[in-house]
């Protein structure tokens, strides 16, 4: 009668093929995020946001757009007048708004939530690309509804 013995070399090569097995979803889930950002060329604050993507491992590509075409693609898309700020980007099939913090843009695409997108209406001091976080002005970001209405998504309080 013979018995199969599983050796310690057997083993740790099993440990080790298990292991690379499981680091396969991990890296899938860590591939770069396009985003498009449309932006006013003078615009040095829709700049520093796109930093911001980019050193969070986003792979963003920009289209410097005219003011007026800016607003015009802002319109036809459906973003309210009130949500309105200076860039807008296009992110897993969401509009994204304004300053809008990395870690609500990486919620919205987790979650995946019926809507049109996010917004930081305005330019709020602290948010992303708009100066220092330790200063930071209050202010929320909304989840905007393919109808148009918006519910508060997360909100920031005064540093």
């Amino acid at each position: 009668m013979s018995h199969s013995r599983l050796s310690r070399r057997d083993l740790l090569l099993s440990g080790a093929t298990l292991a690379g097995l499981a680091a396969v979803p991990a890296l899938a889930a860590s591939e770069a995020v396009p985003v498009h950002v449309r932006k006013d060329p003078d615009c040095s604050c829709c700049t520093a946001w796109i930093d911001i993507l980019q050193a969070d491992g986003f792979d963003v590509t920009v289209e410097m757009v005219p003011p007026a075409e800016l607003a015009a693609f802002k319109a036809s898309r459906g973003i309210p007048a009130a949500m309105v700020s200076c860039h807008t980007a296009e992110a897993g099939g969401y509009l994204i708004e304004g300053h809008v913090p990395m870690a609500d843009l990486r919620r919205l695409l987790a979650e995946k939530p019926d809507a049109l997108g996010l917004s930081v209406p305005g330019m709020p001091w602290g948010s992303p690309g708009m100066g220092p976080e330790a200063e930071r002005e209050a202010y929320d970001v909304h989840l905007i509804a393919r109808d148009g209405s918006t519910t508060v998504f997360t909100s920031y309080p005064a540093a």
